[in-house]
């Protein structure tokens, strides 16, 4: 059975995307955190970051400069937030890796780590 970012990024179920291309896509997340907050996910199926391994080191550096380039599409380049929720006792909800990019809090910094 797919998950449901498969579907998404197969277009069986609609995304409000901001970003894709041949290996990743970006779209709204349908509950918020942020004023800002999207969802960066790699159109390879990884269930979690325990499942990528040096094979996908070219992927994943792609994924690490894309966050710069899609906070300032969506005007967050000042400060932002990225986060990966890695298994259900984190709060991984969708088992299929994605990266939370969040932002907007103008002067205030969100929630702090």
């Amino acid at each position: 059975m797919e998950c449901i970012f498969c579907k998404i990024i197969k277009g069986e179920i609609p995304g409000k995307f901001v970003y894709k291309d041949s290996q990743m896509v970006v779209f709204r997340d349908i509950s918020p955190k942020a004023p800002v907050h999207v969802l960066l996910v790699p159109r390879k199926h990884f269930e979690s970051l325990k499942d990528v391994t040096l094979n996908d080191a070219e992927l994943m550096g792609k994924v690490m400069t894309k966050f710069p380039e899609i906070a300032k599409k969506l005007g967050i380049e000042r400060g932002f937030k990225v986060a990966v929720n890695n298994g259900r006792s984190a709060g991984q909800l969708v088992f299929h890796l994605h990266f939370h990019i969040l932002g907007g809090w103008g002067k205030s910094p969100g929630w702090v780590v």
